[in-house]
């Protein structure tokens, strides 16, 4: 299957939970910022287009953009808020850019850094193969509370609106499957409903949500993916949620290193970036941070207590309780405890 015509991934939110100077799509997780995260999931199922819609603290988040993902079209969101007003920014970016734009459009955030480019394959390949005008990602949780709702007809089980919590009956507000917020579209009916929705609502906004409740009356089917790893639909909005994705995410590394060969001794003190490369049987003693886009040859023994940074370290080497960065140690070396090699 071929990728999607374009990926808009928006990253216009202003973030102010994050209490930082820096946008919230900027902040690191895992060595790599949120949006980067969401760049390589787009690129990662091969889109004719990326595109990314910015709008607070403009050049900043567009200059990281750029560097994780320099093909990116970049797309100014105007002064009218909402997700389907972001979209509709998206479009006219891409279609002054590249000419009218067919096929499938996939809509995801720059703050859902778990998101994988395999669901977004699944996803692209379950709204084609089913010629669905959109397909929605979504999961269940325990508490929905605050949450869109998915509501799906009870005789074909299409899904025919998401009803956000303030909009909710009492019987809606039970439904525990949730909208992620993440969509698959066809072109020209996103770009039809688009032009056809207001922000005729008690905030003033173009929802993207209402682009889905028009599936039904234009004849067309709505469908839904629904996923089982919750983790990869949650958004980042405060430095709480910050830390347990980080947690997460370093989780998963360890794992993949671990099948893969590596042994982690204690994977819970032990953090990894997701550029680092560690060689088969090599030893991770425990409070061991692996930073950039460091390298560890094969049977080494890094830590305890060890931190590297965009180091390469030779095979059969020992490093206990050391600092490197920028660093090139040779195959073999044992490191003295305390060691301070290479800096920036």
């Amino acid at each position: 299957m071929s990728g999607p015509a374009a990926v808009i991934v928006l990253a216009a939110g202003q973030g102010t939970r994050m209490k930082s100077d820096l946008p919230k799509v900027v902040h690191p997780i895992g060595g790599l910022s949120m949006i980067g995260h969401a760049l390589r999931a787009a690129s990662g199922i091969d889109p004719d287009h990326v595109v990314a819609v910015v709008r607070h603290q403009r050049d900043l988040v567009a200059a990281e953009i750029l560097r994780v993902c320099p093909e990116a079209i970049i797309a100014d969101q105007d002064e009218i808020p909402g997700t389907g007003r972001a979209v509709q920014c998206g479009l006219a970016a891409l279609a002054t850019a590249t000419g009218p734009v067919e096929g499938t459009i996939v809509v995801t955030y720059g703050d859902v850094p778990l998101l994988g480019a395999a669901t977004l394959s699944n996803l692209v390949a379950l709204h084609e193969d089913a010629d669905h005008a959109v397909t929605v990602v979504t999961t269940r949780v325990e508490d929905p509370t605050g949450y869109g709702r998915i509501v799906r007809d009870p005789d074909s089980d299409v899904v025919v609106a998401i009803v956000e919590q303030r909009d909710a009956t009492p019987e809606q507000r039970l439904i525990r499957e949730i909208n992620a917020g993440i969509y698959a579209f066809d072109a020209g009916f996103l770009w039809e409903a688009l032009t056809s929705l207001g922000a005729d609502n008690d905030q003033g906004e173009v929802y993207l949500t209402d682009v889905l409740a028009a599936a039904a009356p234009a004849g067309r089917i709505a469908g839904a993916l629904e996923l089982e790893d919750g983790w990869q639909a949650r958004g980042c909005n405060d430095r709480a949620q910050m830390a347990e994705l980080g947690a997460e995410l370093n989780r998963r590394i360890c794992a993949a290193h671990m099948s893969a060969g590596v042994t982690i001794v204690d994977p819970t003190s032990t953090w990894i970036d997701v550029d680092v490369r560690i060689g088969q049987d090599t030893t991770i003693r425990p409070s061991t941070s692996l930073r950039g886009h460091t390298v560890v040859g094969p049977w080494c023994e890094i830590g305890p207590g060890t931190t590297l940074v965009d180091t390469q370290v030779g095979a059969g080497s020992t490093l206990p309780a050391d600092w490197c960065a920028g660093a090139v140690v040779p195959a073999d070396t044992m490191g003295t405890p305390f060691d301070v090699i290479g800096g920036h």
